[in-house]
């Protein structure tokens, strides 16, 4: 496929194009910078959050970002930059961890930010230049900001303390720097104090066999470790299911009493799939990402892992024990563009099996 038609893939939720492009793209990138900063052991650092976190974005951007990459610049190397700042934008906010961020990899986040492609050594020098700082203030942020030295190489060069420097250096950020991207930028500039750091971390290059470690492969790997629990509730399940109405593969009417549930993310951006369907037709509301409008229901899929979407999938089943005059037929939430499988998420739904006026997609 041309990078053009997997753009288009995306923008209309298929499926098969966002579990193989987008996902598998964003894995490959993820195990990179898991080598990095240690992502997997760090609490809402997964791959699926921040992949989550990722697609959220692209979407409330009508996938704008990606159209715009360089003309030279392959779609799955621009995904991976971008994913880059994903992650360092989690970790500014990872307290622990503001240690791991070093100046070189903040500041490449300007260039793939579409919103923050500023050039950022120009920006620092017109701060420098316009607002009339002396020698050593200019020093300190040329020499930190642009040329990447380390602070106690340019504590040494003025000859003044460590500490003493990041005073210094924080009172900088907040007079002139923060004001100044404020002002002509429109945004806040958050930029992690100054940090020491001795040695570098070399980012490994993935193997072949690495590069080719699919979003599939991934979630293959987790079923099978579980296969008993998992499948000895599907077979059990099935059993119990035989007579059961189950959901069509697709739904474009509803009866007056029907309501269409999708999964959603918390944002509330329905921007492809089920969830562009429910708002297309069946009065889901764009930011509103829980509970029912209109003839839908909307279970956010996208904010981590099975775990994160257990708690709205309990809320969504006591909602409709308690309206027995309505009939939900669940579409097959998070096995879209939230990239789960079916036998990840239709055992959230146990509870729902002895429910009357809750419909299953057929084999959950």
């Amino acid at each position: 496929m041309t990078d053009e038609q997997i753009i288009d893939g995306f923008r209309r939720g298929d499926s098969d194009i966002f579990r193989k492009y987008f996902y598998g793209c964003c894995q490959r990138a993820y195990y990179i910078y898991d080598a990095r900063y240690s992502l997997s052991k760090k609490q809402n650092l997964d791959f699926m959050s921040l992949a989550h976190q990722y697609a959220i974005y692209l979407m409330e951007h009508n996938w704008k970002p990606l159209t715009d990459r360089s003309p030279n610049m392959a779609l799955s190397t621009w995904m991976t930059n971008g994913f880059r700042y994903i992650v360092l934008d989690a970790l500014k906010w990872y307290k622990r961890e503001f240690g791991t961020i070093t100046y070189e990899d903040y500041l490449r986040s300007f260039d793939i930010h579409q919103d923050l492609r500023v050039n950022f050594n120009k920006v620092i020098r017109e701060i420098c230049e316009t607002e009339h700082l002396d020698s050593t203030s200019k020093t300190i942020l040329l020499m930190l900001l642009v040329d990447g030295y380390k602070s106690k190489e340019v504590a040494a060069l003025l000859g003044i303390t460590p500490s003493a420097l990041s005073q210094r250096y924080g009172k900088l950020l907040e007079k002139y720097v923060a004001p100044y991207f404020k002002h002509n930028f429109d945004m806040d500039f958050d930029m992690p104090q100054i940090m020491v750091l001795d040695e570098e971390v070399l980012i490994p290059e993935p193997c072949e066999t690495q590069a080719a470690f699919a979003f599939d492969d991934m979630v293959q790997f987790c079923i099978e470790k579980s296969n008993d629990s998992i499948f000895g509730h599907i077979k059990q399940k099935k059993e119990t299911m035989k007579e059961k109405r189950t959901t069509p593969n697709y739904i474009d009417r509803l009866a007056p009493n029907e309501i269409f549930v999708f999964g959603s993310n918390l944002r509330g951006m329905h921007g492809g799939g089920a969830a562009r369907q429910a708002y297309l037709h069946f009065g889901a509301v764009m930011g509103e990402g829980v509970g029912l409008h209109g003839q839908s229901y909307a279970i956010p899929t996208m904010q981590g892992g099975v775990e994160t979407i257990q708690p709205y999938v309990d809320q969504f089943i006591e909602y409709a024990k308690n309206h027995p005059e309505l009939t939900f037929l669940v579409t097959r939430i998070g096995c879209g563009i939230a990239g789960f499988r079916d036998s990840e998420i239709s055992p959230l739904f146990r509870e729902a099996h002895d429910i009357d006026n809750i419909i299953l997609p057929k084999g959950w």
